[in-house]
């Protein structure tokens, strides 16, 4: 496991259309991307807390925490970290800020995303508090430190001024070899600003409606689904329109093992789990609350696609809303030949 003791910096940086899939105007079609990559950014969390400003559109926030709770989540990150690096995946760990309360900055996926022909993303994130989790540094470090290749930067912050707003992969999640972009539309994901990604990376966009059992929209498509080489983990019954559940679950299924979801276990961060590489290997990274709730069939199913990474994130799940899928974003990039 690699770290990196940068110190944090400040970089701060449509309307709604019936078009259910949007193809990029390209002159020429990308190649596609492996699904999976073989290491990952994480932040390890300095002052984790709950943040009240994103609750109004977080309703997997289900508790506040106690005096203790940045301890216990920086506990749980280091759990999480380990136990990837023990499997064989490279992690890049990196200090969060002790200068200012950044209580979400151990999602680093809603504001970057790397990609396998040197691209990264930086994203418009709908809460101020959260623009300022965004830290273009880490990039220079992955290339100088780290031995990988950068050769452009897509900046989509701007789209911040225009109440646009596209959470990485939170907001979307790919099918890299297919190049499609799955992303379910909620305040924090606007079809404009998807439809610029797409067009910067080549991308089909596929967009839909979903809720959870309340029938609120749900914030961040990662919750929901997951797309890994051989299979696909969704929670089909949160979209309640029949055609556009038709379509997802045809467009996943033609190449992919569907897990379907409950309504509980998508509560229970059962779709936030992501395949990784090891060594040529697959790993399925997921929490212990994910874990715990599925049946005894989807857990056959998922084992017999890649070994189970599993970590106890209880707290961060509960306060922050997110799992263990939100706490990594992919590095994909290309390495540089040595």
């Amino acid at each position: 496991m690699t770290a990196g003791s940068i110190s944090a910096s400040s970089s701060r940086g449509g309307p709604r259309t019936d078009t259910h899939r949007a193809k990029p105007a390209l002159s020429a079609p990308s190649p596609p991307e492996p699904q999976t990559a073989d290491a990952v950014l994480m932040i390890r969390p300095a002052r984790f807390a709950a943040n009240a400003e994103t609750a109004g559109t977080n309703r997997f926030q289900a508790a506040r925490g106690g005096r203790d709770v940045a301890a216990h989540a920086a506990r749980e990150f280091d759990g999480l970290a380990v136990a990837l690096a023990a499997a064989g995946v490279r992690v890049h760990a990196f200090a969060g800020s002790r200068l200012e309360a950044l209580p979400d900055e151990v999602f680093p996926n809603n504001w970057v995303s790397f990609h396998a022909d040197g691209t990264a993303v930086l994203y418009p994130l709908l809460a101020p508090s959260r623009r300022r989790e965004r830290r273009p540094e880490l990039l220079r470090e992955l290339e100088r430190e780290h031995g990988y290749r950068l050769t452009r930067v897509v900046d989509l912050t701007h789209l911040e001024q225009r109440a646009q707003f596209l959470e990485g992969t939170g907001s979307f999640v790919l099918d890299r070899v297919r190049r499609v972009a799955y992303a379910c539309r909620s305040p924090r994901t606007h079809d404009a600003a998807l439809a610029e990604f797409g067009r910067e990376l080549g991308y089909e966009t596929h967009a839909f409606d979903a809720t959870d059992r309340d029938g609120h929209a749900i914030y961040h498509t990662n919750v929901l689904l997951s797309i890994g080489t051989r299979f696909a983990v969704l929670c089909a019954r949160a979209l309640r329109d029949t055609e556009e559940r038709r379509r997802l679950v045809d467009g996943l299924a033609a190449s992919r093992e569907v897990i379907d979801l409950s309504f509980e276990q998508l509560h229970a961060f059962a779709g936030n789990l992501l395949e990784l590489r090891a060594g040529g290997s697959p790993v399925i990274a997921l929490s212990a609350t994910a874990l715990a709730s599925l049946r005894g069939a989807q857990r056959r199913a998922l084992e017999a696609h890649g070994e189970l990474v599993v970590a106890d994130v209880a707290t961060i799940e509960h306060v922050g809303g997110g799992s263990v899928r939100c706490m990594l974003a992919e590095v994909a990039l290309p390495r540089v030949a040595s």
